[in-house]
């Protein structure tokens, strides 16, 4: 999808790539025996209560989930991709999870607004340790940027995202065992 995106932006000779899938896959499960990636057709039922939980319309009801194990098979953690339009231009984040649900990282990928909304380092990391709630949000519990109100909201919609997916497909997974 970020391929795709690059390639259909007519802006991208001045766009940031700041890490390939591979190189954020390995930069989110450092030591992994291995990383699988499955894609997953979320039913009505799932995609009503993501969005719902999210606060956002889902672009497509097929998520691609990253799983990290270690090498006596626990995992490590779940990793997302999300790209979306800011203004007019796409952006790309890599949301990690823990095993337990709660934001382990996030890193911006790719970037094609202009630098100056750009998220920092400093400000994605106010979402370490966070789960879904009601103040995961721009001026709640999540501090907004001066000047970069769009960046913000987009990036906040993509963890709500991968914690509602989390929380209504990969947790009810683990109870029924599977």
């Amino acid at each position: 999808m970020l391929a795709l995106a690059v390639a259909a932006c007519p802006a991208a000779a001045g766009a940031k790539v700041f890490l390939s899938k591979e190189e954020a896959l390995e930069l989110a499960f450092p030591g992994a025996a291995r990383v699988e990636s499955r894609s997953v057709l979320l039913d009505a039922e799932q995609t009503k209560a993501v969005e719902t939980a999210s606060r956002a319309k889902l672009e497509t009801r097929i998520f691609t989930l990253h799983t990290g194990y270690a090498e006596d098979g626990a995992i490590l953690g779940y990793a997302f991709i999300d790209t979306q339009v800011v203004r007019t231009l796409p952006e790309a984040c890599l949301i990690v999870l823990s095993p337990q649900g709660t934001v382990r990282t996030l890193r911006v990928l790719a970037f094609y607004e202009p630098e100056d909304y750009l998220p920092t380092d400093r400000w994605l990391g106010q979402f370490q340790g966070r789960e879904l709630s009601p103040d995961l949000a721009v001026d709640r519990g999540i501090q907004g940027i001066a000047g970069a109100t769009l960046s913000a909201g987009a990036i906040t919609s993509g963890v709500r995202r991968a914690l509602a997916f989390y929380s209504f497909v990969i947790a009810p997974q683990k109870v029924a065992g599977n």
